[in-house]
């Protein structure tokens, strides 16, 4: 296994979304994960369809390159099991509710007892504390008590749901990689590991970045097409003559300059400054909209390719895999199946020069690798039967 982080291991228990999508950050970046599941609840993504040879695209994805074992933790045998191979592991991650980890006695303080190194990780909707931290929720919800979904939308049609998981990935996945390495870089330093507590809520609330300040300081509250980057100004798609949409995107008066040149509008350049006034920038949007309208989708790319206006077409999912970019940066890649042959799959975003992402092979079945990870851990023949006669493992 290669990748800067080829000498982590790590116990996943996460489900869903953005624990298997952090741990798969992790495990594309070298990390050897390995997935501890249910043999009786399995994970619903597995449900998900297409399915190929019985699993599911979408676990496929999520869980690629990380081994699978399948564990009964309701079984005191399942409990000692984990508690064996948590010696050799750095990292757990989990993501059920508060307490649950601790009732079935592999919370932080049980793990910690036998490797105090260990470094902890939870992914909860609302955290560890709090009125709501017992609560359940999803991704709209999380991203609704942040105050994001707030001000998303259009203001005679109100909040709209976000078509990618903000709260989940960029929240849950990402802070989630962001805290456990830190803690990684700390024990180096320290020789301590730690409890990592990730709130997707939290990590939503903080992604407002430029809506924030103004707010907290002036009380400048951001509201549905009331700032620069939400519809507020003319920073917003429009529609050609076939229906189809332009990302206009340049704010710099550089870049809108050669925009409104390219519309044949060159006097509306100088509208762009107003920003807060509704009535000028009311003007300035039915000017573009009105002569977005009048050439097709063909003949705008034609013309936006020529120039340098932050101005682009609003794609297709199936368009964006064939995008010329996104073919150079490798963000589609073949990942070997069982059998040998190769699912498409999202590449890694993170480019490195010297360890570059690897993908193993594609999520596999439940517990898929039960007997060999438990080979490795000094369980013989006899014992693994044992615990399948006993239903602790499958």
């Amino acid at each position: 296994m290669s990748g800067p982080l080829s000498s982590l291991k790590v116990l996943d228990f996460s489900g869903l979304l953005p624990g298997p999508f952090g741990t798969m950050l992790l495990a594309d970046m070298g990390a050897d994960v390995l997935r501890v599941e249910s043999p009786n609840r399995p994970d619903l993504v597995r449900m998900f369809p297409p399915h190929e040879a019985g699993v599911s695209a979408a676990h496929a994805f999520l869980n690629r390159s990380k081994r699978g074992i399948a564990v009964d933790l309701k079984k005191p045998e399942g409990v000692e099991l984990i508690k064996k191979l948590v010696a050799d592991y750095d990292i757990v991650v989990e993501q059920f509710r508060p307490g649950v980890m601790d009732r079935l006695g592999v919370g932080y303080e049980a793990l910690k007892a036998i490797n105090p190194k260990i470094i902890y990780c939870s992914i909860t909707g609302y955290g560890q504390t709090g009125p709501y931290k017992d609560r359940a929720g999803h991704d709209m919800n999380y991203l609704s008590i942040a105050g994001v979904l707030g001000y998303n939308g259009r203001k005679a049609t109100g909040p709209v749901p976000v078509n990618v998981q903000i709260a989940d990935v960029a929240g849950g996945s990402c802070h989630a990689v962001m805290g456990i390495l830190a803690a990684v870089i700390h024990r180096t330093q320290t020789g301590e590991g730690q409890y990592v507590d990730i709130s997707m809520t939290d990590a939503a609330f903080t992604l407002h970045a430029l809506t924030a300040p103004p707010a907290l300081v002036a009380n400048m509250q951001p509201e549905p097409e009331g700032t620069q980057l939400n519809g507020g100004s003319f920073y917003d798609c429009y529609k050609t003559a076939d229906g189809r949409y332009f990302s206009v995107g340049g704010i710099e008066p550089q870049f809108f300059s050669q925009f409104c040149a390219a519309i044949g509008r060159p006097e509306l350049a100088p509208l762009s400054m107003a920003f807060g006034n509704p009535e000028v920038m009311g003007t300035l949007k039915a000017g573009i909209a009105s002569e977005m309208e009048k050439k097709t989708y063909a003949e705008w790319e034609q013309i936006f390719l020529a120039i340098d206006s932050c101005t682009e077409p609003v794609l297709s999912f199936a368009e964006a895999c064939e995008h010329p970019q996104i073919l150079a940066r490798n963000l589609i890649v073949d990942v070997p199946r069982p059998d040998g042959t190769m699912q498409r799959q999202l590449g890694s975003a993170i480019k490195f020069s010297k360890t570059p992402a690897s993908f193993r092979f594609i999520g596999t079945e439940v517990g898929s690798h039960t007997d060999e990870v438990l080979k490795e851990h000094g369980f013989d023949a006899d014992s693994i039967a044992h615990l399948r006669q006993t239903g602790v493992i499958v």
